[in-house]
């Protein structure tokens, strides 16, 4: 995964992104674009939002401390 300096507007490190993405818990199809919802290094949920390019590879747009309206994305537990 490749990342879009705009994916770091929020502070959040390229590592963080790409965890989040990798273990994610939840994960939002929107055609294009992909919304991760999951743990970076340390336990505070992100959402992390990729454009699907058309080889397959993805480009993180945006990556910060997930809000509480995606909150109903996640599994219940």
């Amino acid at each position: 995964m490749d990342i879009h300096p705009s994916a770091r507007k929020h502070g959040i490190a390229d590592e963080d992104s790409e965890h989040a993405t990798t273990h994610a818990m939840a994960i939002e199809d929107h055609d294009d674009t992909l919304l991760y919802l999951g743990p970076p290094r340390s336990a505070e949920l992100l959402e992390v939002a990729t454009i699907v390019r058309d080889d397959g590879s993805e480009l993180a747009i945006h990556a910060m401390k997930m809000r509480a309206k995606y909150q109903r994305l996640l599994p219940e537990g």
